[in-house]
Order: structure tokens, then C-alpha cells, then sequence
């Protein structure tokens, strides 16, 4: 016997004592899949056979079968199970978690289970206990189905069950393993001529059917030269003028593989009147009908019970692309994706009520979508909209072509809209289309109040380019803290800079960084290409800004904060005048306009990530509480310990060694000073600031990450052209690191900045995100300048006894915070670009600035 079992049910299997139910389910099932009762009982009291303990047991039972079945794993049942009121509350789970329950009887002789009971030493009970099991078991053969069973099989002998194979059946929705690309269309509603000129729009060409040309069905089918696959969401008749066509059109792509297509409302109530079924002919089934009725007689009742065929055959949901993509004709809710059930089936085809009636008499629906937070992006139609919008990862796509609105197609992955007009009114809605705009809502009228539970606890967050990240609980609540007390408007935060690595510890005297380690390790990383960007000394800043404030309300939702914002690498306002953030906003948008940036990049926003200069901008009170008082403590200090040293010499005590000493270590807060003070000045207006963008981030649709570092350095410097003044373009150099003319060319470059007071350089792969193999490599790595190294480890920092113990200093944490960040801020840049809930872009903004709290040296 072949016992056939979906891949998510439930398995109970049915039999006295004795009957081999245990040993069955070892021999067909993994152990994880078993609940025993025989195990809970010796889980809860030490003992497999204190029957005292079998409440207990089943309410642990119960409990670990719920959580599996939450989880969607097949799971089974091992206990006797003869009596309808313990398989009571199996089934009611079942049923709770739309699973289909299976029922396995093992119907044996008496004789049988006596025989193996006598073998097993802890069985030893009166034959009276097999006796009422068997008993049991009869009396409830006939009611299983009616218990809600699904599937039952029966053994009668051990022949039987010998001779079971358990096959596990793959549930009917589930087409994880079709991975697209799609074209997934919605509501047609009879309107074929728009069809057609969508399918070609979308690049579908047309050929004539090898068929039988007296079949119904000969119509022309449409494929994709490229292999893409038309999905339909259902809601294929009634209403239009081309009802039967719309039909033969998608039977016929279904039937040559181009096209899957779920069932809609409009189908399922075609399927019940087509069946003799008492249904209301309205709401465009009497066009359906009519064109019915029209078919020659002789063919009329062999062409209906083919559309009848056809339409039995549309399932209510698929899930697709390894559980990335879900659709159903009316939507559907996480917990329901995937599974089984007249729920299911009736939610995935009308979506959910309140019970409650609008103005123009349809039932007000449920917004399931605004509660939405299933990682498998949903796509649905059934309720008509102007436009399609996403929300929360889903997005209705019947714009009403035939209330004269448009035929929509979205393309996936690429998450593109294509839509044509509609040729005509084919039926006027009793509600306008318009009228829908609340119930679908818009993005950003959602994220208006976020959800503390999105950010809070301990977090693992997927990335695409990187592992999983954990985030602590501890590092969440420091990173929430900062951000509800200090941040800016949350809608603009889609973006928190990572920190940089610096290069490995130089092994060559009197420095502590140096170009040879950066190039060295790129070289062993497989890369043969590196650019080396001037480092700026300033303060990190990340820019939006959008062309005019219209887009601000269109792209970002928010209104009278003018065009963008400056923040800092913590989610902080850069500037406290509000007046200084205006104008240097409107400075770089108008040389943005001049420079045609919106037009070559085709945008309307950008997010820019940049140094701003001076550093004493920023870090004002720093240099007045912390660098200037040491500075001149330590010059004041060390002056007059040279001269105290000095007055002991004259005296004639031999002091000469200490003199030395003390006269070098004299020299040294000069250099610390000045090392600081070239890079601060007085900050009066506008003039007085410098902003050097160093990467163009996203723009409208798309981040930039595909573009190697010389494009955002190129592109950059066409716009800084345009206002030399306040702009700054970073010099560059791109060196091949198999040219060791071009390698000692940039070494001397990066002396040459150094010794001038420069901060350094920053090292970078030409590629924006590189890898080695299968290993995310380092975006980036500074070498910065001997004397710059002064303000970070100390003005004595250069002494030979102080530079030996740092370059000791280890890197491995840091370097692996700086690849998490990074992986983290080109995550939340790709959510937003795709137009992710707001919450799940912020859940990698929260990751970047949860991390910074994690112990490391915050001189490297």
C-alpha cells in the first residue's frame, strides 16, 4: 500500500497496544517528527507507563504540536488515539493551523497485539486493556471522515504494514521551486484586447496553435522568447467583451507551460452555476453566460464541461521563488501561505469581511495588508485601486481596466509596473476607483507611527551581500535611546554610514600605517585594481536631498521639512541653525540642476555620503575641552621641566641624558597642536564650509553599488564644478597593483599629502562591494599620516617604547564590525529602494548604530 501524505499534515496514527505503531513510525518518519505519548509520560513523571501522568503528558503533547504545526512541519502522532475525544483536540489544531490531519489505523487481530505485548517487558497489563482498544477502534472507523479526516488509510494485518510506502506529496500551492522571472497580471475580467497588448508590451509573441483547429480551445498561444512566465491572479471572466477569448488565451499558455494562473471569485462562482448550482446572475456573470448561450448547441454542453475542467484545475494560491514571492487573487495573510484548508481557499479568493457594509452596499474588507509583516513579498488583486501602491511588502495590482481603468502586470523580480489603458468603459463601477485609496493606503501614511517591537530585543537580520547579523538586546535599547532622543525625522533615515577598518600595522620603522600593508592585502584578496581616494578631515555626513519638495512628500512622505536633511553617522542633525542646513541644501541642489545630475542619473532624490569641513564644525566643544587643554598643558608642562633640567645642569649635576630626553618629548605638542589646528577654522556662513561627496549612494529606483569608485568620483566631480567654493571633489589615484611603478607612485603621494597635513587616504577595490570567492572582502581600508596619528593615540604616540607596544594593537574586531555596517547600510539602501515598509529598512539603520556600542578601540 502507498500511503500518500502532504508534506505539511498531520499524521495520527490509530491502534491498540501492541499493534506496531511505534515501530512504524521509526521506520517511516525522522524522530524530530514524532510526539509519543509513551516519551511525554516518561518527560513529565520518569515513567513511560504512569498512566497517573497522561494528562500532563498530552498537555505537553499538545503544546509542542501546536508550535510545529505554527511551523508548518508534517508531524505525527504516536499514541493510541482509539477514542474520538483524545483525537478531538489533534484535529482542532489541525484545523487552527489549516493543516490536513491523516489518519494511519492499524486495524489487527486481538491476537496480534497480545503476542507482542508479552515481548516487551513493560507491557505486561490484562488482556482486557487490548480488548477495549480494538473495542475503541471499530466503533470509530465509521466517523473518522466525518471527524475531519482528510485522508485515511487502514492495515489490517502486519502483511500490510510491512508493505506500506509513505510518500510525501508536495502541497498543490507550493512552486518554491520555480524561480521566475514572472509577469504577473491582474484582474482581466473578459478584457482580451488589452491582454494582448499588454502581453506583447511585456515582450510575449504570438504563434498559432498546433492543435486541432476544430478544437474550442484553437486560439493563439503566447510565449516569451526569453523564458519569462505570465501569471495570472484570477478574475478572467465576467463583465468585458471577450470573456470566452480571455479564457482560451490563458488556457492555452497554461497548457504550453508560459503561464500559471490562480482562481478568483468570478471563477469560483462560474464553477458553482456551470454545476447547477442556485447563484445570482449578476455582477457580470450574465455576460459570461450570454457568450455561453451563444455557442453552437451541438458543441455547447462538451465546451461547458471543459471550462468547467479548466477552472477546477486553478488552485487558490501559489507560493513561489523559495518562499519569496506569494499570490493570491485576494491576498494573503503569513500565517496562511502555503497551507490547506476551506479557509484558506475562501480567504486567498474574497479576503476577509468586518461584517460591516460601506455607502455604496459591498462589504467593508479587512486591510490585512496594513498588518502585514511576512517576509514573502504578496501580490494580489480582487479590490480594485486608481494605482497600484505598495504597502508592506504587498501591492494590489487590478487597476480596473474594465471600469476603464488600466490592465497592470507587475515584473518580478525586477518589481517593475507595466500597464495599458483601457480601451473603453466596458462596465461602470458602483464605486469609484478611487474610492479605494484607503484601503490599500500609501507607505508612507503607514510608517507614520512605528512599531517599537520592529526594533527592540535580540535581532538576527538577513543581508544579501553578507551573512546573517545578530543584534543584541542590550546594543538595541542603547541604539533606540539615541535615536528617539536625538535623531532626525525617521522617514529621512534610510541610510547609517559603516565604520572604516585601518590597514594593517606597518612593519617598517617609525610608522605605524602605511600604503604597502593596504596594497598587500588587496593582492591577497585576489584583487588586481584598488582606487586611493584622499581622506578628508572633517566630519562624516549622509545627505538626501530631493529636487523640490514635492518629491520629498512623494518619495519620503514628509511634508514642510523643505527638500532634505544632513545628518550625521549616528542619525543626528549635522548643523543646530537650521538656516546653515537651508542653505547649503539649496546650494548643492542648484549645482546638482546645472550640472544636469537629476537628468543623466534619471531622478528626482539622491543620498549622498560625504565629509564636511572643518572638523571644528562639528567638534567644537572637543577641541576646547579635550585637544587644546592638552596641548598646551604638555607644551607648558615639558617647557618647564627642560628648563628646571636646564637650571640643574648649571649647577653642574649631570643631568644629560634626561635633558635630551626631556628636550625631544618638548618638541612634540607643537606638532600635536599644529596636527589639529590645520584642520579647523572659524565657521562664520555658508563660505566658510566645505562638503567633499564621495559616494552617490541611491537615486530614484536603484542604489549604486554596481558602479565601480571611479563612476562616483567622475559623476561627483561634474556636479562640484558647479560650486567650486562650497564643493570639493577628492583627488584620486587608481593604481594597478601589479605595477609596482604605479604602487610606489601612490606611496609617494600619500607622503607627500602626509607630510603637508593630510590625514591620509582611504584604500578601496575599484568594484563598490567586492569578494574573494564566496567572502566578503573590505570595502575599505584608511592609511592615514604619521602626524594625524598624533591627535588619535597622543602626541607622544611617535616615541620608539610607545610605537612598539601600539603596533601590537590587534584589528580583528574592527574589522569585522566594519564589514557588518557595511552589510547592514547597503541592506537598508537596497529595502528602501524597493520600496520596503519603513520598519524594515530601519531594522538595518537600528542594526548600524546598535553595533557601534560594541567594545572597540575607538582609536583604530
Amino acid at each position: 500500500m502507498k500511503i500518500t501524505s502532504p508534506e505539511l499534515s498531520l499524521i495520527v496514527l490509530i491502534g491498540a497496544s501492541g499493534a506496531g505503531k511505534s515501530t512504524f513510525a521509526r521506520q517511516h518518519f525522522k524522530p524530530t517528527e514524532i510526539l509519543s505519548s509513551d516519551y511525554f509520560r516518561g518527560l513529565v513523571s520518569d515513567d513511560e507507563n504512569d498512566q497517573a501522568a497522561t494528562k500532563d503528558a498530552f498537555e505537553v503533547l499538545h503544546y509542542i504540536l501546536a508550535k510545529r504545526l505554527a511551523a508548518g512541519k508534517l508531524t505525527v502522532i504516536d499514541a493510541t488515539n482509539v477514542q474520538s475525544e483524545s483525537r478531538k483536540p489533534l484535529l482542532q489544531l489541525a484545523k487552527q493551523y489549516h493543516c490536513f490531519a491523516t489518519a494511519i489505523v492499524f486495524n489487527l487481530p486481538e491476537a496480534v497485539c497480545h503476542e507482542r505485548n508479552k515481548q516487551r517487558p513493560n507491557r505486561q497489563f490484562g488482556s482486557h486493556v487490548v480488548r477495549n482498544h480494538i473495542r475503541s477502534l471499530r466503533r470509530s472507523l465509521r466517523n473518522l471522515k466525518r471527524e475531519g479526516f482528510r485522508f485515511i488509510y487502514k492495515l489490517s494485518s502486519v502483511e500490510d504494514i510491512e508493505a506500506v510506502e509513505v510518500i510525501r506529496q508536495p502541497m498543490w500551492t507550493n512552486r518554491k521551486q520555480e524561480h521566475g522571472p514572472f509577469d504577473i497580471i491582474g484582474d482581466i475580467h473578459g478584457c482580451c484586447d488589452e491582454l494582448e497588448q499588454l502581453l506583447k508590451q511585456l515582450g510575449y509573441v504570438a504563434t498559432e496553435n498546433n492543435s486541432n483547429s476544430d478544437s474550442w480551445w484553437y486560439f493563439p498561444t503566447y510565449s516569451h522568447p526569453e523564458g519569462r512566465k505570465a501569471l495570472f491572479l484570477g478574475d478572467l471572466v465576467d463583465r468585458g467583451d471577450r470573456i470566452l477569448d480571455t479564457l482560451k488565451l490563458v488556457h492555452n499558455m497554461l497548457a504550453a507551460g508560459s503561464a500559471l494562473c490562480i482562481c478568483g471569485n468570478h471563477e469560483n462562482k462560474l464553477i458553482r452555476k456551470l454545476n447547477g448550482k442556485n447563484v445570482k446572475i449578476n455582477h457580470g456573470l450574465e455576460q459570461t453566460m450570454a457568450e455561453i448561450e451563444a455557442i453552437n448547441v451541438e458543441k455547447r454542453d462538451p465546451v461547458t464541461s471543459e471550462i468547467q475542467t479548466f477552472l477546477k484545475s486553478l488552485i487558490s494560491h501559489y507560493v513561489l521563488d523559495e518562499g519569496k514571492l506569494v499570490v493570491a487573487h485576494a491576498g494573503l495573510r503569513e500565517e496562511l501561505q502555503g497551507r490547506g484548508s476551506g479557509y484558506v481557499r475562501s480567504f486567498a479568493l474574497y479576503g476577509e469581511t468586518t461584517g460591516e457594509i460601506d455607502e455604496f452596499g459591498f462589504p467593508v474588507r479587512y486591510e490585512w495588508a496594513r498588518e502585514y509583516r511576512g517576509k514573502a513579498m504578496v501580490v494580489y488583486g480582487h479590490t480594485p485601486v486608481k494605482e497600484a501602491e505598495w504597502l508592506n511588502n504587498t501591492i494590489d495590482i487590478d487597476t480596473g481596466c474594465v471600469f476603464g481603468g488600466k490592465l497592470t502586470a507587475l515584473r518580478y523580480p525586477e518589481q517593475e509596473l507595466v500597464s495599458v489603458d483601457a480601451a473603453k468603459v466596458y462596465c461602470e463601477p458602483i464605486k469609484p476607483l478611487d474610492a479605494e485609496t484607503n484601503t490599500l493606503g500609501i507607505q508612507q501614511q503607514q510608517d507614520d507611527v512605528l512599531d517599537i517591537a520592529d526594533v527592540l530585543g535580540k535581532r538576527l537580520i538577513s543581508t544579501k551581500i553578507y551573512r546573517q547579523i545578530a543584534i543584541r538586546e542590550d546594543q538595541s535599547i542603547t541604539a533606540l535611546e539615541i535615536m528617539s532622543r536625538f535623531a532626525v525625522n525617521p522617514k529621512w533615515l534610510i541610510y547609517l554610514p559603516p565604520t572604516m577598518s585601518p590597514v594593517a600595522t606597518s612593519q617598517l620603522p617609525h610608522f605605524l600605517e602605511h600604503p604597502a600593508e593596504a596594497f598587500a592585502y588587496y593582492q591577497q584578496q585576489n584583487i588586481d585594481r584598488v582606487i586611493c581616494e584622499e581622506k578628508h578631515m572633517g566630519s562624516r555626513c549622509v545627505i538626501v536631498l530631493c529636487r523640490d519638495e514635492s518629491v520629498a512628500e512623494r518619495s519620503f512622505g514628509i511634508k514642510d521639512e523643505g527638500i532634505g536633511v544632513c545628518y550625521t553617522r549616528t542619525g543626528r542633525k549635522f548643523f543646530n541653525d537650521d538656516t546653515l542646513e537651508t542653505e547649503l541644501l539649496n546650494r548643492l541642489n542648484r549645482a546638482l540642476t546645472e550640472s544636469n545630475f537629476w537628468e543623466h542619473l534619471n531622478t528626482d532624490w539622491v543620498c549622498l555620503d560625504c565629509e564636511l569641513m572643518p572638523w571644528s564644525a562639528k567638534a567644537q566643544a572637543l577641541l576646547k575641552e579635550q585637544y587644546a587643554p592638552v596641548g598646551v598643558a604638555a607644551k607648558q608642562g615639558l617647557n618647564a621641566t627642560v628648563a628646571c633640567l636646564e637650571q640643574t645642569a648649571h649647577r653642574g649635576i649631570d643631568v644629560t641624558a634626561l635633558l635630551d630626553r626631556y628636550q625631544q618629548r618638548a618638541e612634540l605638542p607643537a606638532k600635536y597642536i599644529k596636527a589639529y589646528q590645520q584642520y579647523c577654522w572659524s565657521v562664520t556662513n555658508i563660505n566658510d564650509l566645505k562638503l567633499a561627496p564621495f559616494h552617490i549612494l541611491a537615486t530614484e529606483g536603484q542604489t549604486n553599488t554596481d558602479k565601480p569608485h571611479n563612476w562616483h568620483m567622475e559623476k561627483i566631480a561634474q556636479f562640484c564644478q558647479n560650486d567650486n567654493q562650497l564643493l570639493l571633489a577628492t583627488k584620486y589615484k587608481i593604481v594597478n597593483l601589479n605595477n609596482q611603478t604605479e604602487r610606489d607612485a601612490a606611496t609617494n603621494w600619500w607622503l607627500e599629502m602626509t607630510q603637508a597635513g593630510g590625514e591620509g587616504m582611504v584604500v578601496k577595490p575599484m568594484n563598490f562591494i567586492s569578494y574573494n570567492g564566496n567572502k566578503l572582502i573590505q570595502p575599505a581600508v584608511k592609511c592615514r599620516g604619521a602626524e594625524y596619528l598624533r591627535i588619535i593615540y597622543g602626541l607622544e604616540y611617535s616615541l620608539p617604547e610607545h610605537l612598539e607596544r601600539l603596533k601590537q594593537r590587534g584589528l580583528g574586531k574592527k574589522r569585522s564590525l566594519a564589514l557588518r555596517e557595511f552589510a547592514l547600510g547597503i541592506e537598508s539602501l537596497e529595502r528602501f529602494v524597493n520600496r520596503a515598509p519603513l520598519r524594515q529598512v530601519h531594522e538595518c539603520v537600528f542594526g548600524v548604530l546598535a553595533l557601534e556600542s560594541e567594545p572597540v578601540d575607538p582609536r583604530l
